[in-house]
């Protein structure tokens, strides 16, 4: 099996999405079709001994009405909804006025005396042309379009001489084709925002000379040099130059951060000062960019119940709407009634409620650092009520820190730290650097000792000044009345003796990250009320940090222990997620309902978890759970208006209180308030300010 990306243009709607899926899948060689809407192309899985042809491809999209480009089209950008959405609204209010003072006043029927009839076919017939030959295509392939019933209303007005009635229903046919069109651009555009992130060329050194090329031509190990104001063309490592770095593209962090010599940096991210000559290690799509605008297009594909419903209630629609006219026709024998059920009825706001909703929150997370791979993902999100949270990593930074230093001897913290940051001056263990890392934040001399020796399973041993230092591990906490209620508190003990003398007590944890307590805070606020700790470390480790969270605790698991718990809960009917950090906890995300990485991007993290976050900010969390039932509540309510709107215009329709005209004016209706209400999703924000 292998996969191809087939670029397919003209495509506004899940139907259409449909159409182009049914026929690529009806080409030998084709296993599985994945239509992406917003990223307007297909994506084949294909028998690898024996794929199709790409002609063939090619065909089978043409057959079905659309188009697969030479060459990508240029990305074009969208004006800001608000002013889209507030013309578009101000010139449906217009028309809408107009149409009805001339329904009220009778200008449509003086208009049918005056114009003779040819005239009138001939320009409903230049106006509706693109649509009838789309419907007759269709057609002729036993397809049945959403306009297939409004045509037929607008042939049956032509037939009793109605013909402005003919032109108006083709008019707003025409502005619905338009709606629909901005709608799905508008749910796409978010994600193509990305796409622009990545710049298009590279500056590479050849020899003694610069050269300008397609980023896409950067090879693995080239050199590249990135100026003020550039961002950068692919992953590298730096060899030269220091610089201000914003990766907001990426993590959606607005505090910049300094790199040079010997640091990785990430395609996408913009020098705001200095310069960076780098060895690319990752270029175009294999970039950790790359990736990530591959997981967000190809989110469409997995979606949730409740598109999935939508698009099976929009096939059914359709032949309810015939039906309805027909009963209209046979009970009322009123032809303009029964044209009015063909014009009034909206299929495509159904198949549209959901995915525009969806995307649109997807849009909004990917610029702020998260990746959703998928609506479904969301839609678990919504209703989930059990949450499982790794301990290393994600609830803390994954590394030691010196927490205190209790002086036994009299001496100063000050004095003490210096000499214990001297004897683990060349230590390469976590506690040592913990140390270091400690006295660098005081400001604190770093000396290197006269002599070192590790003591293997003990501690370190050195003579600094002409002094012997020795640092171990405490083997008895109650010697010393500080020390038990450090141990208490899941922390490491080490004692410093000077000269054979206790001299200090310090101690080490892996410290909480910033923002945890009151994130864990509001997701219980939320209703999330079964927060519980997974980890592998010891229980007297992991049990204070816990009782300081309030949440449940199993420590000492191993991975398959992990996997066993979230299937329990899942047995129980609970909708689970696991929070991980992406490496260790990689089978215990895939098998949760939602696994949420915050592994700052590592490939491990966009690999098996269904949601990314980029940047490990606990901030974050809260403001995902509440997208996500905003999403669903966004999706009701465009479904809730859809199915209002179709039930209230039927029902006028086919009792004769809306004439055709007025039918196909409010035809655009839902497409507009699908828009946005959707559109509100575009200005969420994922962090606390």
């Amino acid at each position: 099996m292998k996969t191809i990306e087939l670029p397919v243009e003209g495509m506004d709607c899940a139907e259409c999405a449909r159409h182009v899926a049914g026929a690529l899948a009806q080409v030998p060689g084709v296993c599985r079709v994945d239509v992406l809407l917003a990223a307007q192309k297909a994506v084949l899985e294909v028998d690898s001994a024996h794929p199709p042809e790409p002609e063939a491809l090619r065909r089978a999209v043409e057959a079905a009405g659309y188009r697969v480009p030479h060459t990508e089209a240029h990305v074009v950008a969208t004006p800001p909804v608000h002013h889209i959405t507030g013309l578009l609204v101000f010139l449906f209010g217009t028309v809408l006025t107009i149409v009805v003072l001339g329904e009220w006043l009778g200008l449509f029927e003086q208009l049918t005396a005056r114009v003779p009839l040819p005239v009138g076919v001939a320009l409903v017939g230049l106006l509706g042309y693109p649509i009838f030959r789309r419907v007759v295509q269709a057609l002729l392939r036993g397809r049945i379009l959403a306009h297939t019933l409004m045509s037929v209303g607008a042939l049956a007005a032509l037939l009793i001489g109605a013909w402005p009635t003919a032109a108006v229903v083709v008019f707003f046919m025409r502005v619905g084709d338009y709606v629909e069109r901005f709608t799905a651009e508008k749910a796409r555009s978010a994600l193509r925002g990305l796409s622009r992130l990545m710049p298009r060329t590279a500056r590479l050194e050849r020899g003694n000379e610069l050269i300008e090329v397609p980023a896409e031509h950067v090879q693995l190990g080239d050199v590249v040099l990135v100026r003020p104001g550039e961002r950068v063309p692919v992953d590298g490592e730096v060899l030269e130059g220091t610089a201000t770095l914003d990766t907001s593209a990426l993590t959606g962090e607005s505090m910049p951060a300094e790199v040079g010599p010997g640091d990785a940096v990430l395609a996408a991210s913009l020098i705001r000062q200095g310069y960076l000559r780098l060895k690319a290690t990752r270029t175009g799509a294999a970039t950790t960019f790359g990736r990530i605008l591959h997981l967000v297009q190809a989110a469409e594909a997995n979606r949730g119940n409740t598109e999935r419903l939508a698009d099976r209630f929009s096939a059914y629609y359709l032949p309810v709407v015939a039906a309805v006219a027909l009963g209209t026709y046979l009970l009322r024998g009123d032809v303009m009634a029964t044209v009015a059920v063909l014009v009034v009825a909206c299929s495509c706001a159904f198949a549209l409620a959901t995915p525009v909703a969806v995307l649109a929150a997807i849009g909004a997370a990917a610029r702020q650092g998260i990746v959703i791979k998928g609506g479904r993902y969301l839609e678990a999100l919504a209703r989930a009520d059990v949450v499982l949270i790794d301990k290393t990593g994600t609830l803390t930074l994954g590394h030691p820190q010196l927490t205190d230093l209790v002086p036994l001897d009299g001496q100063s913290p000050d004095t003490l730290l210096t000499l214990a940051a001297a004897a683990e001056y060349a230590s390469e263990h976590p506690l040592a650097e913990a140390i270091r890392e400690a006295a660098r934040t005081r400001s604190l001399p770093l000396h290197r000792p006269e002599e070192a020796h590790p003591l293997p399973g003990v501690g370190i041993e050195a003579r600094i000044n002409g002094r012997r230092v020795r640092l171990q591990r405490l083997p008895e906490p109650e010697a010393f009345p500080e020390a038990a209620r450090l141990a208490a508190e899941g922390k490491t003990l080490i004692l410093m003796e000077v000269e054979d003398r206790p001299a200090a007590l310090l101690a080490a944890a892996d410290t909480e990250r910033p923002g945890l307590c009151e994130a864990l805070a509001t997701l219980q606020r939320m209703g999330l009320r079964h927060l519980e700790l997974l980890t592998g470390d010891h229980p007297q480790a992991a049990e204070p940090l816990a009782r300081r969270l309030r949440l449940h605790c199993r420590a000492g698991l191993l991975p398959d222990d992990k996997i066993r718990i979230v299937r329990e809960y899942q047995a129980q009917k609970h909708t689970v997620v696991m929070i991980g950090d992406g490496i260790n906890d990689a089978p215990a995300l895939m098998q949760a309902d939602v696994g949420i990485a915050m592994g700052s991007g590592t490939d491990v993290a966009l690999d098996t978890a269904a949601i990314v976050l980029l940047r490990d900010d606990w901030h974050q969390l809260p403001a995902l759970f509440q997208l996500a039932r905003r999403t669903r509540h966004t999706i009701a309510v465009n479904l809730g208006f859809t199915a209002l709107y179709n039930l209230v215009g039927l029902t006028l329709a086919a009792l004769g209180y809306l004439p055709p005209i007025l039918a196909a004016a409010a035809q655009s209706l839902p497409d507009l308030g699908i828009l946005g209400n959707s559109a509100r999703l575009l200005r969420a924000r994922l962090h606390a300010n």
